[in-house]
């Protein structure tokens, strides 16, 4: 961002000179408490995952491709704390159109930028793919963005958090190759609480 300077000068200049001195101190310190309260913890954000879902997905077959083609698939998935709630491990399994998915969501919170590194895996795949997803909360709504490449192609992407219960949540991911300008929405899933989970035991969902 540019910084613009203000010269002033003349009898105005010490006027606003004289002014700026004789300002009580008091009246500066109140200048501190807005940005002192802009400071948010947000390491309990993705707190509402916690548990048991059932799970919706709708996927777009051939991203920025000008096809519209979806297929739907159904499932579960269990998410539990890690690190006494400063990371998350999402376990998922979704079939349908002929098509079965084990993926994995590793989160991570970061308590110096208070904003969270989202890692996606699958059991194709064996690893962790790509750079992490990294953004944060806002007024209810949760936007995470990556650089990366789709079928060779450099693309941003972005995760999108929204209408969230106690009992339900809705996900969307998106890729833009025009740097934001536009989105395409290419998976989407909505899910419905099935219970409450305190660990990682168990194995799958």
């Amino acid at each position: 961002m540019r910084s613009f300077g203000l010269v002033v000068s003349g009898a105005l200049g010490s006027a606003l000179l004289m002014a700026s001195c004789c300002m009580p101190a008091r009246a500066a310190a109140t200048h501190a408490t807005p940005l002192a309260a802009q400071v948010r913890d947000g390491s309990h954000d993705f707190d509402f995952e916690l548990g048991a879902w059932n799970f919706r997905v709708k996927r777009m077959t051939h991203p920025l491709s000008g096809s519209r083609q979806w297929i739907e698939l159904d499932g579960r998935t269990k998410t539990c704390r890690v690190w006494s709630g400063r990371a998350q491990l999402e376990q998922m399994e979704v079939t349908g159109a002929g098509q079965s998915i084990e993926g994995l969501t590793l989160r991570l919170y970061n308590p110096q930028t208070r904003q969270w590194s989202l890692y996606w895996g699958t059991s194709k795949a064996g690893a962790l793919g790509g750079p992490p997803n990294v953004g944060e909360f806002s007024n209810g709504v949760g936007e995470f963005y990556a650089q990366d490449t789709y079928n060779g192609r450099y693309v941003l992407i972005r995760y999108i958090w929204s209408r969230i219960t106690a009992n339900s949540a809705h996900f969307e991911q998106s890729f833009s190759e025009d740097g934001g300008k536009t989105w395409e929405v290419n998976w989407i899933t909505d899910q419905t609480r099935v219970a409450p989970a305190a660990d990682c035991s168990g194995g799958s969902p």
